[in-house]
């Protein structure tokens, strides 16, 4: 009975040596397994956001070349338009640049347009969920022209700020041109056109100066005021309604006043 019972007990511990061991040896292959996964993981970590880092500085230094190109460009459109008055230099511009928002100063002689540009680049990612990723720049760029000289122009880049503003009117604008687009002729007086754009009468980001119809084209001038700020632009709106058409493509351009 004694000798049974012993060698039972020498069994028993073989068996829980054994399993200590395999335990042991599972622990040791999940904490190996674990490093790997870790280590790979951090790698990854590490060189995506390197990868990301040189796509992104990319798209910052293709912004900034392409916000320069079309400064360039624009003053040279400058020189050779002709234009003297200051709503047709303005026109100018914005055909080159389609600036939200481009203000003169007489005292220098200087025409400053803002506007934000955007580009996207592909984020390397380990998880799912990357993709395409937008960067934005503000942009300031002036426009000078002295007497006997060629026009020069100046970027310079701002805070996102400063371009905010910019792009809630040029939201505005888009919306205004649709709305206008869309009114029956009869309706594009300067009552109609401020029930259309602000029937509420509370946005205050919509004020409409005027809407006069010559022959068949209907012009409409807005001050459009960026909510929350002082910053506003005046543009001015083009509608043709050849024979009292009901409805139509407008136009949009900005102009020096109201």
């Amino acid at each position: 009975m004694a000798a049974d019972e012993t060698g039972s007990a020498v069994v028993t511990r073989r068996a829980n040596r054994l399993v200590t061991t395999g335990c042991l040896t599972i622990l040791i292959a999940l904490i190996t397994v674990l490093g790997v996964l870790v280590s790979w993981l951090w790698y990854r970590h590490w060189h995506d956001g390197n990868v990301n880092g040189e796509r992104r500085d990319r798209a910052f230094a293709s912004i900034l070349k392409q916000a320069r190109a079309t400064a360039d460009d624009t003053a040279r459109a400058l020189d050779t338009s002709g234009a003297t008055g200051t709503d047709a230099l303005i026109g100018v511009i914005w055909r080159h640049t389609e600036a939200p928002v481009i203000a003169y100063d007489a005292s220098r002689r200087e025409f400053t347009a803002t506007a934000a540009r955007s580009t996207r680049y592909d984020q390397e990612v380990v998880l799912p969920g990357g993709g395409s990723v937008q960067v934005t720049r503000c942009f300031v760029v002036t426009y000078t022209h002295r007497p006997g000289q060629a026009w020069t122009s100046r970027v310079s880049e701002r805070d996102d700020d400063v371009c905010r503003p910019g792009t809630a009117i040029g939201g505005l604008v888009r919306l205004a041109r649709t709305r206008i687009s869309s009114m029956y002729a009869e309706d594009l007086t300067r009552a109609g056109v401020q029930k259309a754009l602000d029937p509420t009468g509370r946005l205050r980001s919509y004020d409409v100066k005027s809407a006069v119809r010559r022959a068949d084209t209907v012009t409409v001038s807005i001050l459009l005021s960026s909510p929350g700020t002082t910053v506003g632009q005046c543009y001015r709106f083009t509608r043709h309604v050849p024979g009292g058409a009901g409805q139509g493509s407008a136009t949009a351009v900005p102009v020096s006043s109201c």
